[in-house]
């Protein structure tokens, strides 16, 4: 029986490819909505490859008609997902990649470095909001471009200065709900809306902030400042982990770091 079967290397290799698929798929919408809707097309899948094995030619039609439209609503159902994996998969594998710098050249939008003054302004507006608790989110742009989130807000273009900062996040200013996005060493815009992660791993006594900081770390390679409101401490969140700083010097050093 399975000497008629011809499995060559190639068809080896295919499976594993989309076993590979399925396993990433199912990795990037664990714990959301979507992987409920995610079994339920894979289930559909299984029940008309059956019924196609036992040539149930009607009802194999139908199936195929059903799942031939679904691609068009897997599309519109996951596009935030979608959209997700691919920035994920170009800042991973493109971006990050050193032996690829001309593709983050060409492509990339470069947060340059951060200049020392500029590092001291930012890390001491951070020290006096914590210490009033002013709720604070400061992106700091790296190699992936931050347009589809400064288009959410108002754009500021503006040097980088501490009282600036603090203006802007004050509770009374039109401008304090939201992201600050810095880049090239500039205030680029203010009252930014970030993706929210939908990480189900994230400590309970976090709030939006932080879920706002993770949810855009991990789309893209920026780092963000979070001051909590509540509590006046200072969040450093990168790669959708947040690290809550011991003092000033620590967040300077992980700013710092960051753009090594």
């Amino acid at each position: 029986m399975f000497g008629i079967v011809n499995i060559q290397f190639i068809d080896i290799l295919d499976i594993l490819l989309v076993g590979l698929l399925v396993y990433y798929v199912y990795k990037l919408i664990r714990g959301t909505a979507a992987i409920s809707i995610f079994l339920g097309i894979i289930v559909l899948y299984v029940i008309w490859a059956i019924v196609r094995a036992l040539n149930m030619s009607l009802l194999s039609a139908i199936m195929g008609q059903i799942l031939g439209v679904g691609v068009i609503a897997i599309i519109i159902l996951f596009q935030q997902e979608i959209r997700k994996f691919l920035l994920r998969l170009g800042n991973t594998y493109i971006l990050n990649n050193e032996s690829l710098k001309f593709m983050r050249n060409l492509f990339g939008n470069r947060g340059g470095s951060m200049e020392l003054e500029a590092l001291d302004e930012i890390t001491q507006a951070c020290r006096k909001m914590g210490e009033t608790r002013t709720g604070a989110l400061i992106v700091l742009a790296h190699s992936s471009s931050m347009e589809f989130v400064i288009e959410t807000g108002d754009i500021i273009d503006a040097k980088i200065s501490r009282r600036l900062i603090e203006n802007l996040f004050f509770k009374n200013s039109p401008l304090h709900d939201g992201a600050m996005v810095i880049s090239n060493g500039r205030i680029v815009a203010a009252r930014c809306t970030l993706p929210i992660s939908e990480n189900p791993n994230i400590p309970a006594h976090y709030g939006m902030r932080h879920r706002a900081a993770t949810g855009l770390s991990e789309e893209t390679d920026a780092c963000v400042i979070v001051v909590s409101e509540e509590t006046g401490n200072i969040s450093f969140v990168k790669d959708g982990e947040i690290k809550t700083m011991g003092s000033i010097s620590e967040l300077r050093l992980a700013i710092e770091n960051s753009y090594k």
